[in-house]
């Protein structure tokens, strides 16, 4: 890491807001007013969903690209072109760190599409600058990197947005007026799933050298180090603790805002994992059942009663209990956990049709139902009435993101005051997956505490490595 890039990781907060203030306006008061209509975007993270940022980053005025993979980066560099920008202009890097400390002037807002365990850092030196932050979900690895990216962004007052692109598109709007006129009455439990299976079962495997366009120390970031083994890049880093939050990190943002929008969650007052497939003190679980408990709530959308939240996800086949790849699949590959409601339902409703990821809200009167994203939202086996539409529709995530960051506003649809407390509530799941089943975990919100269960408290917010801590 470079001199100047440790110097800036450790000066106060005071100094750098002077360079927040020269990095937002020096460059975008330089330009006609044509190309202010277009913001300089930065891209990092260039595989999966980076793809997706860069063909809207190249619509706009894309600078730089980032990733640890250096064939990534050559494709993507690629993609850009092919997408209309100016290849030979944008500049790559393999550090987001060495991209911050040369470009911070050149940059108007960044995409965010790392490992889990990436988000936080990047999106907090971002804000700190003064930059736009459009970072993938879950928006966060840890319940103290939520908090703090809330606090950052209300300090900074910058543009943000988490990729929860089903926040900003129609089916939870209709899900949340269908919910506060009251269509299903008082809705007292839910039931959520998905199909994806990404644990894992067995010790880690053996170190090896990684490839050599990859470039490990940036790969490990602020987690505590490892060797290199099979497993991880591109994409098996989902199921490692380290990295990232299992299945319920990869979907629950998106299958659980619903629940978490509609019915005015906050604070839970208790978690328990109910059941628990695979996974290790390494490894995510490959399939569970998890629970939440939250007390009764008041809005101006009128009393809501206590409510339980429930989460089953992976498949719950048997298999081998080695370490190999194989083994792993074969764990993976078998009949989805899905609740028992949810089978109850398509044996009484036989042309209703579910997906493979879902949400059913139990009410007084009916139960509702939203997809993936919350589409296909309705009561099910019932006539869906229309509720007055009380919510503003938007242009989809990165519109709405780009909207915003246009006018100097902070108002998109998932904005990180917003998307870091659903968040948060996801991660509180992966802290009861690390208690075990049948361990319940009484949850402090307002303190950010476990008050049973103590030794839980280490994983809420632990140090992240030398060189790659937030000092804002």
């Amino acid at each position: 890491m470079s001199t100047s890039r440790r110097s800036f990781l450790q000066q106060s907060a005071a100094a750098v807001v002077s360079v927040s203030a020269l990095s937002m306006f020096a460059p975008r008061s330089a330009r006609s007013a044509e190309e202010k209509q277009k913001l300089n975007c930065a891209v990092i993270g260039c595989g999966g969903r980076g793809s997706t940022h860069i063909a809207t980053a190249a619509g706009q005025n894309l600078v730089a690209l980032v990733d640890v993979d250096e064939k990534r980066l050559d494709t993507a560099k690629a993609l850009a072109q092919s997408k209309g920008a100016e290849a030979d202009k944008v500049q790559t890097f393999t550090d987001y760190r060495t991209l911050f400390d040369k470009m911070a002037k050149q940059i108007d807002v960044v995409f965010i599409a790392t490992p889990n365990h990436q988000h936080a850092l990047p999106s907090l030196i971002a804000m700190q600058l003064g930059k736009g932050v459009y970072c993938e979900k879950p928006l966060c690895h840890t319940v103290g990197e939520a908090r703090q990216l809330i606090a950052t962004a209300k300090k900074y007052n910058v543009t943000t947005q988490m990729g929860n692109q089903g926040h900003c598109e129609e089916g939870y709007r209709k899900l949340c007026e269908l919910v506060w006129s009251g269509a299903v009455g008082k809705i007292t439990e839910t039931h959520s799933w998905t199909d994806r299976a990404n644990g894992g079962i067995g010790p880690r495997p053996a170190s090896s050298t990684p490839p050599a366009n990859l470039h490990w120390e940036e790969w490990i970031g602020p987690s505590p180090y490892r060797d290199f083994h099979v497993d991880l890049h591109p994409h098996e880093w989902h199921g490692w603790h380290d990295f990232g939050n299992g299945s319920l990190g990869n979907m629950g943002c998106h299958v659980l805002d619903g629940v978490y929008w509609a019915l005015k969650l906050e604070h839970p007052t208790r978690i328990e994992a109910e059941q628990i497939i695979g996974g290790s003190n390494e490894r995510t679980p490959t399939g569970c059942r998890l629970r939440w408990d939250f007390a009764a709530r008041s809005s101006k959308e009128g009393d809501m009663p206590p409510v339980k939240v429930y989460w089953y996800d992976g498949r719950t086949g048997e298999g081998d209990t080695g370490d190999s790849n194989k083994a792993v699949k074969s764990v993976r590959n078998g009949v989805q956990n899905v609740p028992p409601l949810l089978t109850e339902l398509k044996k009484q409703y036989p042309n209703e049709k579910f997906d493979s990821n879902g949400t059913l809200y139990v009410g007084e009167k009916g139960i509702l139902f939203t997809g993936t994203y919350g589409g296909g939202v309705r009561i099910v086996g019932q006539e869906t009435p229309t509720a007055p539409k009380v919510l503003p529709r938007t242009s989809g995530a990165a519109g709405d993101f780009l909207r915003a960051a246009r006018e100097g506003k902070t108002d998109t649809a998932s904005h990180f005051e917003y998307s870091a407390r659903l968040t948060e509530f996801t991660l509180l799941g992966n802290l009861a997956q690390r208690a075990g089943a049948g361990k319940p975990i009484d949850w402090d919100g307002e303190n950010m505490k476990v008050t049973n269960l103590t030794d839980l408290n280490q994983w809420l917010n632990p140090e992240s490595r030398n060189g790659w801590r937030f000092t804002g």
